[in-house]
């Protein structure tokens, strides 16, 4: 498996929105019912949404987010074998917590870093030091 990051390009055809998020505590985290492992919040773009759509109702879903700022950061590519797959990335920053979570998401919690425990250890710390290797650049300069 091999994880790349690309500018934004609207040309690939995107399957996934995956969002690096914090809140006041920290760096936001959630759990799904069917694990006891920590995951960065994201899924499958829906037929007929946008990759940003798709950001903003999985945050919502998966948080609980009410009120929150969102930014494309770059793409990202995972290839396994023959088979590739791309998928954008976001970075947003919450500032309310009011909906309910989606019935998958079975806690959400915030971290100072990164937890040891992840659903996908070989993508998601990759995943997490792009956004804040990028963001923090862009807020930096």
């Amino acid at each position: 498996m091999v994880v790349n990051f690309h500018e934004l390009d609207n040309s690939v055809n995107l399957r996934f929105s995956v969002i690096v998020a914090r809140d006041d505590n920290g760096f936001v985290f959630v759990k799904h019912q069917d694990r006891d492992t920590w995951e960065i919040p994201g899924g499958h773009i829906e037929a007929g949404e946008t990759s940003i759509e798709a950001a903003k109702r999985e945050l919502v879903e998966e948080t609980g987010a009410s009120s929150f700022s969102m930014s494309e950061v770059c793409n990202y590519s995972i290839t396994v074998g023959h088979s590739i797959s791309y998928g954008r990335l976001f970075f947003s920053e919450i500032s309310d917590y009011s909906g309910s979570l989606d019935f998958e998401i079975e806690e959400v919690k915030s971290f100072a870093k990164i937890p040891d425990n992840l659903t996908y250890p070989k993508i998601q710390p990759l995943i997490f030091e792009e956004v804040l290797s990028r963001v923090l650049g862009r807020l930096s300069s």
